[in-house]
């Protein structure tokens, strides 16, 4: 007789995609202060070069090569969320612990800087594993008609983390004092552990103990690794997210000095600049969900198809900026970004739920791997992103005889880089695997099916 394939639940349902969301917005809430409000203190409070913070930040995203390794051990353990809660923990304590090292810096710089060093190691280990294994159970647990609505709902929840948390904490800090920073940073790091706790708590269904074991006879690490990387697929796919996410924050530090320098912008006209690029990555996003969940099909469903548009539009606002300062003031720049801005939005939802698809691909036992890989080649780009960009505007205006020129320079070359993401991102074959069990709840028999391409 044959024995039936047991049926497996259900996906996540919205609800729980919204508050597998809520971990992405207490990140968010934590990860700001490091960014915003310890930077300024630094900077302007304690007078210390802007080079300290810089390097800090810089200290948080190296350490993003790690994601690999936290991937791995939830695959090992078979679950993810002590991973989640686990890396909320150390995120916590890390941002904690910077506001602490800022304060201490008032009155021991040395002690400050050592205290912060280990702090900012915290909260890029604490991100990378709860950022990673948060991915991986979204990638599990969600069909594929609704990654791209998915991916987009966690990205927006994380800037909802920065847009709540920066004025609240703001509001909460004048008079300005060190001791307020750390009351501050301690509350948010609370309440931000609590919610992401919160927000996982009985999502991830217990593995059988017999499907646990098998998960951890498994070989080690580096084994598990260059199998990974041998796989020519994964490493398009990593070559793919690493060029175009140098591409994406690369105009992160040079957009506004452009608007500023070349169209005669005031600093408040180039924050409204800044707010209405941010306004078109929501607007792209929310467009590939909408059209993704509620039209679909083998076109439109296809995520594949929209991670190559949105590159594409990506560089095609790039060259028009680029073009637009000979042009001069009359040039449309405000149409230019929010175009970008939307080009970006749609391309980053895109690749994001193509990476949820395509890391189930060799089976639930490297699915955290996977998406380690990915995620330190995304950490890493967007790291190095923001220093090359102005490094090379500075090299750049060695030579060229306007700064405009050097600026449209390197706005070409950063569309250049898109089209480069677009061609690699076409030869990766999105193939999705077929579930006999649940790889929630079972250590799943998995089969590549080459006829089924991952929406």
């Amino acid at each position: 007789m044959t024995r039936a394939v047991p049926a497996f639940p259900p996906s996540f349902s919205w609800i729980q995609i919204v508050r597998l969301g809520l971990v992405q917005t207490a990140l968010g809430a934590v990860v700001v202060l490091m960014t915003s409000t310890i930077n300024r203190v630094m900077v302007v409070e304690l007078a210390l070069p802007a080079i300290v913070p810089g390097g800090l930040v810089a200290l948080h995203y190296a350490t993003q090569v790690l994601r690999p390794r936290w991937g791995y051990g939830s695959d090992v353990g078979g679950r993810r969320t002590p991973w989640i809660v686990g890396g909320m923990a150390a995120l916590c304590l890390g941002g904690f612990g910077a506001a602490a090292a800022t304060a201490l810096a008032a009155t021991d710089v040395a002690a400050g800087l050592a205290l912060a060093v280990l702090s900012f190691l915290l909260v890029g280990m604490g991100a990378g594993a709860a950022g990673t294994s948060l991915l991986v159970l979204l990638a599990t647990g969600v069909e594929a008609r609704r990654r791209g609505a998915a991916a987009t709902i966690v990205w927006v929840m994380m800037i909802a983390g920065f847009a709540v948390t920066a004025p609240l904490a703001g509001h909460f800090l004048d008079p300005f004092s060190g001791a307020r920073l750390v009351a501050v940073s301690g509350t948010v790091s609370l309440i931000a552990f609590a919610v992401a706790g919160l927000a996982v708590a009985g999502i991830e269904p217990i593995r059988t103990t017999s499907a646990a074991t098998r998960l951890a006879d498994r070989p080690p690490f580096r084994a598990v690794l260059a199998q990974v990387l041998a796989e020519p697929a994964a490493r398009r796919f990593t070559l793919f997210i690493f060029v175009s996410m140098l591409a994406y924050s690369a105009q992160e530090l040079i957009l506004e000095p452009y608007a500023g320098l070349v169209f005669a912008m005031t600093p408040g006209a180039t924050t409204k600049l800044a707010g209405l690029q941010h306004g078109g990555v929501l607007a792209g996003m929310l467009f590939v969900a909408g059209v993704t969940v509620f039209v679909g099909g083998p076109v439109l469903g296809s995520l594949k198809l929209w991670t190559a548009v949105g590159c594409a539009l990506s560089a095609l606002a790039l060259g028009a900026i680029a073009g637009g300062g000979p042009v001069g003031p009359d040039f449309p720049l405000r149409a230019a970004v929010a175009g970008l801005g939307f080009g970006n939005g749609v391309y980053a939802v895109a690749a994001i739920g193509s990476m949820m698809a395509l890391a189930g691909r060799g089976g639930e036992a490297e699915r955290g791997t996977r998406m380690g890989v990915w995620g330190a080649a995304q950490g890493v780009a967007f790291g190095a992103g923001g220093f090359l960009g102005t490094l090379a505007v500075d090299l750049a205006r060695l030579v060229a005889t306007e700064p405009v020129y050097a600026y449209a320079a390197v706005f070409a070359l950063e569309g250049v880089l898109f089209l480069v993401a677009l061609l690699i991102s076409l030869s990766v074959q999105h193939v999705t695997v077929g579930r006999r069990q649940n790889p929630l709840t079972e250590t799943a028999s998995f089969q590549l099916n080459p006829g089924y391409e991952a929406r």
